[in-house]
């Protein structure tokens, strides 16, 4: 018995996980989005193969499989088996070594066939000949079919559809990134912008996505990407290359030293704070901010490019080379070092392993050995620590990430008291 999509959460036990009755919900969006009227979305288990369903040209049909079931929705692939194995092959890096082996299994599973009995939560979309879905949208873009899958990850402010696009033999065609909210369309422009100017800009050691496509679809605008080359051998990143890597995007545009305080930098990171909705927080911030200015605001920086969003799980490190993705975020004239920091930041908080604010903490403590590599000396290092959390705090506020329920959204639990503790001691 299939059902509407658009109804499926009704009446249903969600399991007691934070995040799942958001991940519902948007998975309902989102189909809504990517496949709109006349195609009607449908939620059932598996269907025989209907005769003569491609007559009229591409498939006016097409069926996915919802991993983990609607109850816990993780991912969103193509049921064709050949397309579905590759498609979960492309996602994340699993981080345990049996982790590595079930998915290696039920892609397997699934290349065969064996593993369709089994799945059984399906979603199918039908077209009719003439609909505007995304999949005709990038078909015309792209001048070749290809089927999509998609992620479902957890609610923050510039979430967006993610596409990974395949061909029906299970070839990795690129991604397409869709910019629904005004947040993510800005981003996925400026993703746009970053991604030909980095085209040209002689990274040693970094590899970054070529823009394939780029347009609007009925009031989103669609950035269509390359595909990495994932599939090169492995091998695990040293310190030294990384802040080498880092050192190479620092310098696209060039650098330049001036005060803390004087610069065109410290004028933006205010403008982009006082943007910010009236809060405890933003006055916190501001307090703690002109308290460093008052204290070290002739302090001399060195300001370059940042990557803005520089993760683990943003790249790969393989035997050609750093395969760096998601530039949305890259911008020029920052202290140089933010990164750095970054990466080890996150690489803290996001799995889960620190307290955020132990970690926020610790990210000004072991500055001056995060940033040896680029030639910062200790009380540089700290200071730059401090601008660095303060502007990932100015970020999370004006992008309203608390309002959208992200985990770390909220940066006045763990961000800002760290900023204003460095103040404090200076």
């Amino acid at each position: 018995m299939s059902s509407r999509l658009p109804h499926l959460a009704e009446g249903m036990p969600i399991d007691a996980v934070p995040g799942e009755k958001d991940r519902q919900r948007y998975l309902r969006e989102i189909c809504g989005l990517l496949w709109p009227s006349p195609a009607t979305v449908t939620l059932g288990g598996p269907a025989p193969h209907r005769a003569g369903q491609r007559a009229r040209g591409p498939a006016a049909e097409r069926e996915f499989i919802l991993l983990l079931g609607m109850q816990r929705p993780r991912l969103l692939i193509p049921a064709a088996p050949r397309a579905g194995a590759a498609a979960l092959r492309g996602y994340g890096e699993p981080g345990s070594r049996r982790a590595r082996i079930g998915q290696r299994a039920l892609s397997l599973a699934l290349a065969s066939g064996l593993a369709a009995p089994a799945l059984r939560s399906r979603i199918r979309v039908h077209a009719p000949p003439g609909a505007d879905t995304i999949e005709s949208y990038l078909r015309n873009a792209l001048g070749r079919d290809v089927l999509v899958s998609m992620y479902l990850g957890p609610a923050r402010a510039n979430r967006k559809p993610v596409l990974q696009l395949l061909t029906p033999a299970g070839q990795l065609a690129g991604f397409a990134k869709i910019g629904a909210s005004p947040l993510a369309r800005a981003l996925v422009h400026a993703e746009r912008d970053a991604l030909i100017r980095l085209a040209t800009a002689g990274l040693a050691d970094v590899t970054v996505p070529r823009v394939l496509h780029y347009g609007e679809w009925r009031d989103v605008n669609v950035l269509v990407l390359s595909a990495l080359p994932v599939w090169q051998r492995r091998q695990p990143v040293t310190a030294v290359r990384l802040a080498a890597a880092m050192s190479a995007v620092a310098g696209v545009g060039g650098t330049a030293r001036e005060p803390l305080a004087a610069g065109p930098y410290w004028q933006r990171l205010g403008d982009r704070l006082a943007a910010a909705d009236e809060s405890a927080e933003r006055d916190a911030l501001q307090g703690a901010l002109a308290t460093l200015a008052a204290r070290a605001g002739d302090t001399p920086l060195d300001l370059g490019s940042w990557h803005g969003d520089w993760t683990p799980w943003n790249m790969a490190s393989t035997t050609i080379g750093l395969l760096v993705w998601d530039w949305e975020r890259f911008t020029s004239g920052v202290p140089l070092g933010f990164d750095a920091l970054h990466y080890q930041l996150q690489k803290d908080v996001v799995p889960g392993h620190r307290d955020p604010r132990d970690a926020a903490a610790s990210c000004i403590s072991e500055s001056p050995r995060l940033l040896a590599p680029f030639g910062i000396g200790a009380s540089e290092a700290r200071i730059t620590a401090a601008l660095y959390l303060a502007d990932l705090a100015t970020r999370y506020l004006t992008d309203r990430q608390a309002q959208a329920s992200a985990r770390l959204g909220a940066p006045g639990g763990w961000l800002i008291p760290a900023v204003a503790d460095e103040v404090a001691r200076l």
